[in-house]
């Protein structure tokens, strides 16, 4: 009986969690856009599921910042928040940096050399315009410098607070194909790293993040409805 028990909770949670990541990704993607409202009624007949899981992970959901959850609307995907946004990028860039340098001393020929080959993915990315690919490699790209220089937990940290800063990134990418920029500052992380250049490796770092500062006016400006 208890090990038929433990099945059926082992179940419900794989499908909490499905039903979770299936939610996160279409936020993260825009493709549930800010602002917009969602009832547990159209989230069950969207995943085939019933209304525990869906409550579930619309909790989860509101803890990552990515749901608003009130007694009159009900559910509403968050609007982007620039000021959590700068945050993120302001702690992410003061950690990056510092780990770039690090980069420059303790990794590997193997490791540079998985980091040029991301990068090759990426620009078949951009011959493909395939932008949510891009992203997934771009989070590589950084992730693989992180941990290679032995800073898991770091990386688990970044990801904590990145959400409103990685939804601008991605919007960025679905509505702007012009990547050379981020592709040519990711060949000079690469070559500053490899060349043992903890300077230049950090001036490129600075200036490849500083890109969502620049644009985010113009995203503002183009989807003024996404924002708060």
């Amino acid at each position: 009986m208890s090990t038929q028990l433990t099945t059926l909770k082992d179940k419900k949670g794989l499908i909490r969690d499905h039903v979770y990541e299936n939610l996160k990704k279409n936020i993260m993607e825009l493709k549930l856009e800010p602002g917009r409202l969602i009832s547990e009624k159209e989230l069950v007949e969207m995943l085939q599921v019933s209304r525990t899981p869906i409550r579930e992970a619309l909790v989860k959901l509101s803890q990552d910042e990515l749901i608003e959850t009130t007694p009159q609307k009900g559910s509403v995907i968050s609007l982007i928040d620039m000021q959590h946004a700068e945050e993120a990028r302001f702690l992410r860039e003061t950690m990056e940096s510092a780990i770039v340098r690090e980069a420059c001393v303790k990794l590997s020929s193997e490791q540079v050399l998985h980091l040029q080959n991301l990068i090759a993915l990426q620009e078949l990315c951009e011959s493909e315009e395939n932008y949510e690919r891009l992203f997934e490699l771009d989070e590589e790209f950084h992730r693989s410098i992180i941990v290679g220089c032995g800073r898991t937990r770091t990386w688990g940290l970044i990801q904590q607070v990145t959400t409103h800063y990685n939804r601008i990134r991605f919007l960025r990418l679905a509505t702007n194909h012009d990547w050379k920029i981020i592709l040519s500052q990711h060949h000079g992380i690469v070559r500053a790293i490899k060349e043992k250049n903890p300077d230049a490796a950090e001036q490129v770092l600075r200036d490849h993040l500083e890109l969502v500062v620049i644009e985010k006016e113009e995203l503002k400006h183009k989807y003024p409805g996404y924002f708060k």
